[in-house]
């Protein structure tokens, strides 16, 4: 009958109150049983047999008439399935993430420590943007780049997962995180090109000068978000120090140059002291980059009454073949 059940809707749906009507219909039937008793001699047990089998019918055909009204209520109520088909049309952003991990990324502040917390938003953020393009790039006291502008984004969140401290020679080269995201975005013909550049230290490494980048990044119309974190005073390192002491490190970052990079390039700066301060973050850089999307929604709808009405005809056919057949020679 309705092949299927799902975006049903009725363009007649007033009909479907006569349905109403079927409580009483059965409550009239149930009145006149005693009238519609049949009353006959029985001579032999074959008799017997037709009187009982005359008994189950006087249900069947009541049922038989019942189902075909629902169904002929139904067809009148016109039930349509829609059909939807979307056309979607993105103007993505081109975006590449730059993510500290050097040991100090280590430090116990954020609970576990603020890499893994770091990865886990940034992979929300990422899940956030379905229609850009998104590549990832890791510093420490070098850069290289994890992964490329894709859209692909189940890759680029595996990446990130997978990052570790400490497999990067140490340090804090900012200068070179910045320049490989920028090396990255430099070819990208998408009219909105964004950097996220996310450290907990001081540009201490690397032959490229993080003003120098910040420049190119400007000349080059990409913007850069970056995102100082890690909290005020001394931290736990989550490192070993002598006889199996937890190291404590004091948190240095420099902001001054952070709010330069933001500055120079459009973006904004931002610090994040708390797990919940780095949520915030990506939420409002989320927000201020918005992917433009046009989505055009076409609908089609097919008539689904003419299997109802078929089911009905033929359930009538079948009670009146009976009535005026088979269960008139019974009678």
């Amino acid at each position: 009958m309705l092949g299927n059940m799902t975006n049903i809707s009725f363009q007649s749906p007033e009909f479907l109150l006569l349905l109403l009507a079927i409580p009483a219909i059965i409550a009239w039937h149930i009145w006149r049983k005693p009238d519609r008793e049949v009353k006959m001699a029985v001579p032999d047990l074959a008799s017997t047999s037709s009187s009982g089998l005359l008994g189950y019918t006087q249900y069947i055909m009541p049922l038989l008439r019942a189902i075909s009204f629902i169904l002929l209520v139904c067809a009148l109520a016109r039930p349509q399935q829609t059909l939807k088909e979307e056309e979607i049309t993105a103007e993505g952003i081109d975006i590449m993430i730059a993510m500290d991990v050097s040991t100090s990324m280590l430090a116990e502040d954020f609970s576990p420590n603020r890499i893994e917390v770091s990865k886990a938003l940034g992979q929300e953020f990422i899940l956030k943007r379905p229609y850009d393009r998104i590549g990832l790039v890791v510093f420490a006291g070098e850069a290289y780049t994890q992964s490329p502008l894709t859209t692909d984004h189940q890759i680029v969140n595996n990446l990130l997962s997978q990052l570790r401290c400490g497999v990067l020679k140490d340090g804090t080269a900012i200068g070179m995180g910045l320049s490989s995201a920028v090396n990255r975005l430099k070819d990208s013909e998408s009219n909105s090109r964004i950097i996220v550049l996310l450290t907990d230290g001081v540009n201490n490494e690397g032959y490229i000068d993080p003003y120098q980048a910040s420049n190119i990044a400007k000349e080059l119309g990409i913007k850069v978000y970056t995102i100082g974190i890690g909290s005020n005073g001394l931290a736990k390192s989550g490192q070993q120090g002598g006889f199996f002491r937890s190291r404590r490190s004091r948190v240095e970052l420099d902001e001054a140059l952070l709010q330069h990079i933001a500055v120079e390039t459009g973006g904004k700066y931002y610090r994040a002291q708390t797990a919940e301060d780095l949520q915030t973050v990506y939420n409002e850089i989320d927000q201020l980059e918005k992917t433009k999307i046009e989505v055009n929604v076409m609908k089609r709808y097919t008539e689904e009454y003419r299997g109802l009405l078929l089911w009905a005809l033929i359930l009538l056919g079948i009670e009146f073949i009976l009535r005026h057949t088979f269960l008139r020679s019974i009678v």
